[in-house]
């Protein structure tokens, strides 16, 4: 079975950027679509991007379009989520989860194989 361990998140002040990461082992994510969520404390968890199998297609939350970049490398079987001018707002800890429905769905049910998320902190 197929698990993902998140990482790179941390604490940053606003304006800045981050990088996550999200590992792959026990199995490929070539053939899944893979997202990334976040979740507050006390909220729904929330979708935040998304990308293709193949890494042509893209989908993101409009409160971080123009701001977060998703992209993929399949030769390292890994995620990746580039997060720039970085808000309070942003401040959450993301998950990413492979999409086991379809790239007509984004919702979180549509995912599987989450990983433990990782923390990203933006101060103001």
């Amino acid at each position: 079975q197929v698990q993902l361990v998140e990482s790179g998140g941390g604490l940053v002040q606003a304006g800045g950027s981050l990088r996550l990461s999200c590992a792959a082992s026990g199995g490929t994510i070539s053939t899944h679509a893979m997202g990334w969520f976040r979740q507050v404390p006390g909220q729904e968890r929330e979708f935040v991007a998304a990308i293709s199998r193949s890494g042509g297609l893209t989908n993101y939350a409009d409160s971080v379009k123009g701001r977060f970049t998703i992209s993929r490398d399949h030769t390292k079987n890994t995620v990746f989520l580039q997060m720039n001018l970085l808000k309070p707002e942003d401040t959450a800890v993301y998950y990413c989860a492979a999409n086991v429905v379809g790239w007509r769905s984004m919702a979180e049910s549509s995912f599987d194989f989450w990983g433990q998320g990782t923390q990203v902190t933006v101060s103001s």
